[in-house]
């Protein structure tokens, strides 16, 4: 069984031989956490993988640019989890697509197609928020998935705490919406049918 105290030890060590410049270990340090890195670019920005695919790069340029500054006061792979947020936040500050942060979530539940229902039964949380406003989504991944305050939210994205409570709330009301058919379908096709042997009315 591997011991975890080993593992980030070994983990200080190959930080410390990047900080130096072995490329050997920049390379470890990348095989190792790309995977959940791309992960938390491809949330944020939402159903653009051209995007998602060129600030993942920016935010292993950084990274590796910072690591000087890495004192090692958190692991190594919440230093990057958070490099990579912030990176993010900023390519999409400069791409607009957080500019219209402030303005109402369009309630289009009704657009939801009958034809839709088993790629959204099929769909998870994550498929969902792509579905959101990208001002929506942003808060909402920035607040329940990586729980960032509203206070903090509202300085990384240029709004105010009321902004990014109104975003979250209205993110969650179409996320309830849109998951409904994950819960509501199982039970609806489980339910019998009271109306077939209904007794007939006199």
């Amino acid at each position: 069984m591997t011991n975890l105290p080993d593992v980030m030890e070994n983990e200080q060590l190959t930080v410390q031989r990047a900080i130096d410049g072995d490329q050997g270990a920049m390379r470890a340090l990348w095989t190792r956490h790309a995977p959940h890195i791309d992960v938390v670019v491809r949330r944020l920005v939402g159903n653009d993988p051209d995007l998602a695919a060129d600030v993942a790069q920016d935010v292993w340029i950084q990274i590796f640019r910072a690591l000087p500054s890495f004192r090692g006061d958190a692991q190594f792979g919440t230093w990057a989890h958070r490099i990579a947020v912030n990176r993010t936040l900023n390519a999409l500050r400069r791409t607009r697509r957080t500019a219209a942060l402030e303005v109402d979530v369009e309630d289009d539940s009704a657009s939801v197609e009958p034809e839709a229902d088993r790629a959204i039964l099929a769909a998870s949380i994550e498929d969902a928020a792509a579905r959101l406003s990208p001002g929506a989504r942003t808060v909402f991944l920035l607040h329940d998935v990586e729980g960032y305050t509203h206070e903090e939210i509202a300085a990384q994205l240029g709004i105010t705490a009321g902004g990014s409570k109104s975003q979250l709330f209205k993110a969650r009301a179409r996320l309830r919406t849109l998951l409904a058919h994950l819960i509501d379908a199982p039970a609806s096709r489980s339910r019998p049918n009271t109306t077939e042997h209904a007794a007939p009315l006199h």
